[in-house]
């Protein structure tokens, strides 16, 4: 529902800050433990829940996430699963948007409708999906967009102001900043840098502009939602995760605990970063 994304990013704006967005594996390290670290992000600060879809093939993701990713695949995740987690948390909330990040090939296998028709049972209010391009509108953002789906672009330092129009053609919900070149958790960019590629992207378009790759602490959250209207987190999640598990990749009973523990220290910093710049 784009309803709840627009509402949010309203609630958090009127509270003079930006958005926590973080971001976790579906099935990882199992369909249990990754609904509960679901269920617990609200509570520990976050605004807006990327759950990520595993992909056998994921180009654009660094070696953490790729485990992730192995792990979900051999614990029996699939898409089917990934949106019942989406569903099962839904239950409980009913306020927090989810936005599925994955790749075409899951979603072309299930099915483009059933796929549109199913995400929006499970409670799913956007979709990232970061091998289609803008030239592939019509095979599944369009049609999203049609079912009141937010579709949620990439824009990276090197889209430039040629470029730049067509990515944000028929995006909604955010433009998602990828804040360097490269794959997911890389090191940080500078964050002054981050300012400009902010401003530039607003010239562009109305919708809120969140940054993400590469944050890894809650001073690094603290700098990037000093400029951008959200703050992805994603691999430095994950790496907690698989510093929780056990030595055969199995959940332990501090997995969902210590998660929970860094995302509140996270939602700190970028709780802190409008309300600093403002005293």
């Amino acid at each position: 529902m784009t309803a709840r994304m627009d509402k949010k990013f309203a609630d958090v704006k009127a509270e003079g800050r930006p958005a926590f967005v973080t971001y976790i594996m579906a099935g990882d390290p199992d369909y249990q433990t990754s609904l509960d670290i679901m269920k617990a992000l609200p509570g520990a600060g976050a605004d807006i829940i990327e759950l990520g879809a595993p992909f056998s093939d994921p180009m654009a993701d660094g070696p953490v996430i790729q485990l992730a990713g192995q792990r979900a695949l051999k614990s029996g995740q699939d898409m089917v699963k990934t949106l019942a987690i989406a569903k099962a948390f839904r239950a409980g909330d009913q306020t927090t948007p989810i936005v599925l990040m994955g790749y075409y090939n899951p979603i072309y296998i299930y099915g483009v409708d059933r796929f549109l028709d199913d995400a929006l049972d499970a409670g799913i209010d956007g979709l990232i999906i970061v091998d289609l391009p803008a030239e592939m509108d019509d095979e599944l953002c369009i049609p999203a967009l049609a079912k009141g789906i937010n579709f949620i672009r990439l824009a990276t330092p090197t889209t430039d102001d040629k470029r730049l129009p067509k990515v944000l053609t028929n995006t909604s919900g955010f433009v998602y900043y990828v804040s360097m070149t490269g794959i997911t958790g890389s090191a940080l960019p500078d964050p002054t840098k981050i300012a400009g590629a902010v401003n530039r992207i607003k010239s562009h378009t109305a919708l809120p502009v969140c940054v993400g790759f590469g944050v890894k602490t809650a001073e690094h959250a603290r700098l990037i939602g000093a400029s951008a209207d959200g703050v992805v987190v994603g691999t430095a999640i994950v790496n907690v995760v698989a510093a929780s598990l056990d030595q055969d990749g199995k959940a332990t009973p501090e997995t969902v605990s210590s998660v929970a523990s860094f995302v509140r220290d996270l939602s700190e910093g970028v709780h802190a970063a409008r309300l600093a710049a403002a005293e």
